[in-house]
């Protein structure tokens, strides 16, 4: 069923929509969702004063496992790895990722991730559409 937001969002009224607030989470106050392929977090997902749709949140993704095949959405996103090693496909193309590694992916482009190393990999998801 869709919720309050959605319809004001499909009736064309976003403006009526509740945005997301000025808010600081922590881990423990993001919304967790035990996966078989690792813990996900939701810290953020809504509407913006600047863009209908943003999701922002996290996955400790277990060593050997991806969350899903290479996908596309509608959503731009970007990625930054904080923890562990991995693999980031963009495009048919592999690079290798590390803490540091920051990964843009235009809406409708094949994107994908696995944990390559021996430890959980943990990284940080922004998507949106405006």
């Amino acid at each position: 069923m869709p919720t309050r937001r959605e319809l004001l969002i499909l009736a064309g009224l976003p403006a009526l929509a509740a945005k997301l607030p000025n808010h600081t989470l922590s881990a423990g106050d993001a919304k967790l969702t035990r996966e078989p392929f690792g813990d996900l977090r939701i810290y953020f997902d809504g509407a913006t004063e600047q863009v209908r749709s943003m999701t922002a949140g996290s996955l400790l993704l277990k060593p050997g496992m991806t969350p899903h095949a290479p996908h596309r959405h509608p959503e731009e996103e970007f990625m930054v790895i904080t923890e562990g090693a991995g693999e980031i496909s963009l495009d048919g193309k592999i690079f290798k990722a590390g803490p540091g590694s920051m990964m843009y992916c235009a809406a409708g482009r094949l994107h994908g991730i696995v944990n390559t190393g021996k430890t959980p990999l943990l990284f940080y998801f922004y998507k949106w559409k405006v």
